[in-house]
Protein backbone atom coordinates (compact mmCIF):
# COMPACT_ATOMS: atom_id res chain seq x y z
CA UNK A 1 0.00 0.00 0.00
CA UNK A 2 1.99 3.50 -0.99
CA UNK A 3 1.11 5.80 1.55
CA UNK A 4 0.02 9.61 0.34
CA UNK A 5 2.74 12.50 1.14
CA UNK A 6 2.38 15.28 3.13
CA UNK A 7 -0.37 17.46 1.58
CA UNK A 8 0.00 20.82 -0.14
CA UNK A 9 -1.28 23.71 1.56
CA UNK A 10 -3.48 25.56 -1.21
CA UNK A 11 -2.51 29.19 0.38
CA UNK A 12 -0.39 31.09 -1.47
CA UNK A 13 1.83 33.63 0.35
CA UNK A 14 2.24 37.35 -1.46
CA UNK A 15 5.39 37.85 0.35
CA UNK A 16 7.19 38.01 -2.46
CA UNK A 17 5.25 39.35 -5.04
CA UNK A 18 5.22 42.84 -3.14
CA UNK A 19 8.76 42.88 -2.69
CA UNK A 20 9.05 42.56 -6.92
CA UNK A 21 6.20 45.46 -7.58
CA UNK A 22 7.98 47.58 -5.14
CA UNK A 23 11.34 46.85 -7.15
CA UNK A 24 9.63 47.67 -10.25
CA UNK A 25 7.71 50.78 -9.30
CA UNK A 26 11.51 51.91 -8.25
CA UNK A 27 12.79 51.31 -11.20
CA UNK A 28 10.37 52.68 -13.52
CA UNK A 29 10.24 55.99 -10.83
CA UNK A 30 14.29 56.38 -11.61
CA UNK A 31 14.26 55.50 -15.07
CA UNK A 32 11.28 58.25 -15.88
CA UNK A 33 13.07 60.99 -14.43
CA UNK A 34 15.65 60.28 -16.92
CA UNK A 35 13.86 60.53 -19.97
CA UNK A 36 14.28 64.15 -22.04
CA UNK A 37 11.57 65.93 -22.87
CA UNK A 38 12.65 67.01 -26.13
CA UNK A 39 14.77 64.16 -28.03
CA UNK A 40 16.20 67.17 -30.29
CA UNK A 41 19.24 68.71 -28.86
CA UNK A 42 19.01 72.09 -28.50
CA UNK A 43 20.99 74.46 -25.57
CA UNK A 44 18.60 77.03 -24.74
CA UNK A 45 19.86 80.27 -23.68
CA UNK A 46 19.41 81.04 -19.45
CA UNK A 47 16.50 83.07 -18.38
CA UNK A 48 15.77 84.00 -14.67
CA UNK A 49 12.06 83.12 -15.26
CA UNK A 50 10.74 80.49 -15.87
CA UNK A 51 6.72 79.97 -16.98
CA UNK A 52 4.23 77.95 -15.61
CA UNK A 53 2.19 77.37 -18.97
CA UNK A 54 2.33 73.87 -19.67
CA UNK A 55 2.77 74.06 -23.92
CA UNK A 56 0.74 71.85 -26.23
CA UNK A 57 2.43 72.25 -29.27
CA UNK A 58 6.32 72.99 -29.64
CA UNK A 59 8.52 74.54 -32.05
CA UNK A 60 11.83 73.78 -32.22
CA UNK A 61 15.15 75.25 -34.10
CA UNK A 62 18.21 73.53 -33.88
CA UNK A 63 21.71 75.41 -34.64
CA UNK A 64 21.58 74.06 -37.80
CA UNK A 65 18.38 76.26 -38.73
CA UNK A 66 16.51 72.68 -39.31
CA UNK A 67 12.76 72.93 -38.00
CA UNK A 68 10.80 70.77 -35.94
CA UNK A 69 7.23 70.75 -34.39
CA UNK A 70 4.80 68.23 -32.13
CA UNK A 71 1.56 68.87 -30.90
CA UNK A 72 0.78 67.20 -27.33
CA UNK A 73 3.23 64.25 -26.61
CA UNK A 74 3.72 63.18 -30.78
CA UNK A 75 7.25 62.88 -31.53
CA UNK A 76 8.84 66.27 -33.03
CA UNK A 77 8.55 65.89 -36.98
CA UNK A 78 10.82 67.82 -39.52
CA UNK A 79 9.18 70.55 -40.94
CA UNK A 80 9.30 73.55 -43.32
CA UNK A 81 9.18 77.01 -42.44
CA UNK A 82 5.99 77.84 -44.74
CA UNK A 83 4.44 74.32 -43.35
CA UNK A 84 4.63 75.84 -39.87
CA UNK A 85 1.11 78.16 -40.00
CA UNK A 86 -1.03 75.19 -41.74
CA UNK A 87 0.66 73.24 -38.77
CA UNK A 88 -0.06 75.59 -35.96
CA UNK A 89 -3.61 75.96 -37.10
CA UNK A 90 -4.15 72.65 -37.15
CA UNK A 91 -3.12 72.16 -33.51
CA UNK A 92 -5.64 75.07 -32.77
CA UNK A 93 -8.34 73.69 -34.37
CA UNK A 94 -7.72 70.60 -32.11
CA UNK A 95 -6.74 72.79 -28.82
CA UNK A 96 -8.22 76.25 -28.95
CA UNK A 97 -6.42 77.66 -25.76
CA UNK A 98 -2.75 76.18 -26.61
CA UNK A 99 0.65 77.80 -26.26
CA UNK A 100 3.62 77.26 -28.66
CA UNK A 101 6.37 76.83 -27.00
CA UNK A 102 9.76 77.59 -29.08
CA UNK A 103 12.98 75.90 -28.59
CA UNK A 104 15.29 77.56 -30.60
CA UNK A 105 19.42 76.80 -30.09
CA UNK A 106 20.81 79.98 -28.70
CA UNK A 107 23.30 79.91 -31.70
CA UNK A 108 20.35 80.50 -34.07
CA UNK A 109 20.11 84.15 -35.42
CA UNK A 110 17.29 86.50 -33.96
CA UNK A 111 15.77 86.74 -37.27
CA UNK A 112 14.97 83.03 -37.52
CA UNK A 113 13.07 83.29 -34.03
CA UNK A 114 11.21 86.61 -34.70
CA UNK A 115 10.00 84.66 -38.50
CA UNK A 116 8.11 82.11 -36.13
CA UNK A 117 6.95 84.67 -33.81
CA UNK A 118 5.64 86.91 -36.63
CA UNK A 119 3.50 83.72 -37.43
CA UNK A 120 2.39 83.04 -33.93
CA UNK A 121 1.05 86.87 -34.02
CA UNK A 122 -0.45 86.64 -37.51
CA UNK A 123 -2.62 83.76 -36.22
CA UNK A 124 -2.85 85.12 -32.73
CA UNK A 125 -1.33 82.16 -30.41
CA UNK A 126 -0.16 82.28 -27.33
CA UNK A 127 3.85 82.12 -27.69
CA UNK A 128 6.28 80.98 -25.07
CA UNK A 129 10.27 81.11 -25.44
CA UNK A 130 11.41 77.99 -23.40
CA UNK A 131 14.79 79.04 -21.86
CA UNK A 132 16.27 76.81 -19.72
CA UNK A 133 17.20 77.89 -15.74
CA UNK A 134 19.94 79.68 -15.03
CA UNK A 135 23.24 78.17 -13.59
CA UNK A 136 23.77 78.25 -9.80
CA UNK A 137 26.82 79.87 -8.39
CA UNK A 138 28.09 77.14 -6.24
Amino acid sequence: MLKRRAKISPTFSMASMTDLIFLLLIFFMITSTMVSPNAIKVLLPQGKQQTSAKPLTRVIIDKDLNYYAAFGNDREQPVLLEDLPPFLQECAAKEPEMYVALYADESVPYGEIVKVLNIANENHFKMVLATRPPESDN
